[in-house]
């Protein structure tokens, strides 16, 4: 069955490349107007945002809110709702990443990342709620990651975010599951997108390996498929997540990781 997002709107953080990008697409193309987010270009940003509407024939914003700022993030669901009328559909996606052993992690890259991959979710959906529980439907993603089931070294803040993000997304789905609202977390293994591409440099110099080691022996080395997986891949288990089907789907996490943590 298809789903149809014909009058809803999605909010999407971090949503001006890579799987952002992809599930803001996706959304479009089953109807829904979007929020797009995140820094980058603006030619680059207007471009995307520009093609959404002519690719889909839905219409699209830019909110440049920066996911460290509680504020902010409160702005962009306003956006939204003053924009298009409501936020129905919540994608917390934004996401940075750092790699250092434990004892040299710099403490402003752990308070960033916190504050990035983990406390923006909960303004976010904060900020959402409201609206989503008086219209009696909504959907809240959150993209989480194989790190939210298994840890690697020296990714000590990511890990830590993205099992916290495993955590809210159960009770928020316990404290909206009589409102039609569903909260799941999605947790992809390695997709290629930008943010995987700039981490190669720091794991060679951590590991001491070259980029092709890093890609065959770290990267892929966690997936049994050998293959990464696509940003397309992903944002199409999000759409279903939409889906009348899937309204009896809350406070899950679905892997999408190539075999990752079934070992």
């Amino acid at each position: 069955m298809t789903t149809n997002l014909k009058g809803k709107t999605a909010v999407v953080t971090g949503s001006t490349s890579g799987i952002g990008l992809a599930y803001a697409r996706a959304f479009a193309s089953a109807g829904a107007n979007i929020v797009l987010n995140g820094f980058g270009a603006p030619a680059d940003i207007e471009k995307e945002r520009t093609a959404i509407e002519s690719d889909y024939k839905v219409k699209a914003v830019h909110s440049p809110a920066d996911m460290s700022k509680p504020a902010e993030i409160a702005g962009m669901i306003a956006l939204g709702e003053t924009s298009f009328g409501s936020v129905d559909i919540l994608v917390n996606n934004a996401g940075i990443q750092f790699v250092s052993p434990v004892e040299d992690f710099p403490p402003e890259k752990w308070e960033r990342i916190i504050a990035i991959n983990l406390s923006s979710a909960f303004y976010g959906i904060r900020a959402a709620v409201p609206g989503m529980k008086k219209r009696g439907w909504g959907r809240i993603i959150n993209t989480a990651s194989a790190h939210s089931l298994v840890a690697s070294p020296f990714k000590s803040a990511y890990v830590s975010a993205k099992h916290g993000i495993a955590g809210l997304t159960k009770t928020v789905a316990l404290e909206l599951a009589t409102f039609k609202v569903t909260c799941n977390c999605i947790s992809p293994g390695y997709v290629w997108t930008p943010l995987v591409e700039k981490q190669i440099p720091d794991t060679m110099k951590a590991r001491n390996m070259t980029k092709e080691q890093v890609i065959n022996d770290v990267l892929l080395d966690a997936q049994p498929t050998k293959q990464f997986v696509t940003v397309e891949q992903v944002a199409a288990l999000a759409l279903f997540l939409c889906g009348d089907d899937a309204a009896q789907i809350t406070g899950t996490n679905l892997s999408i990781d190539g075999g990752w943590t079934a070992e």
